[in-house]
């Protein structure tokens, strides 16, 4: 039950409890008590609404910086992860596999300062080795949602004998 009632508020956390309790056929109580568990033991982060940015005034630049990190003994990557997503312009931080260790999402106002982050605070953390940049340019679709649908375009599958 509190994996459907978490899929449904993923999915739309404008959902009521009553509306969740119809939904799945539970009292709105036992909804509300599971949500407010959900909360209290942070299994519910934060709700949120997905905005596209490119379709407002608003000028941002994101990026992807891929950071190459030694870890620290005793504690690993997480020491070096904490100094990176306490800085305003992050906005995510994950460990990764791979060639690189840490992927960190930033933004800011244009890609100068963007740059400037990388060469003045981020690559001058001690245990980074290097980092790798990556502007994005476009979002196409994120969580789950297309950003744009062309209308005319049309999406069947094309058969071919």
């Amino acid at each position: 039950m509190n994996d459907d009632i978490l899929e449904l508020l993923e999915s739309n956390s404008r959902l009521s409890p009553d509306k969740i309790s119809t939904m799945l056929d539970i009292p709105q109580e036992k909804v509300e008590k599971v949500i407010k568990v959900l909360e209290e033991e942070n299994v519910i982060v934060k709700y949120c609404t997905l905005i596209d940015w490119d379709k407002t005034e608003r000028d941002i630049v994101y990026a992807l910086i891929d950071v190459k990190v030694t870890p620290e003994r005793g504690v690993g990557f997480d020491a070096v992860a904490k100094r990176i997503y306490k800085f305003s312009e992050v906005s995510s931080v994950f460990l990764m596999s791979g060639g690189y260790d840490l992927s960190v999402k930033i933004e800011g106002r244009s890609m100068r300062e963007v740059a400037l982050f990388v060469a003045e605070k981020l690559a001058t953390i001690e245990h980074v080795q290097s980092t790798a940049t990556h502007f994005i340019l476009k979002t196409y679709k994120k969580d789950g949602i297309i950003f744009k649908k062309d209308k005319k375009l049309d999406e069947r599958l094309v058969v071919s004998p």
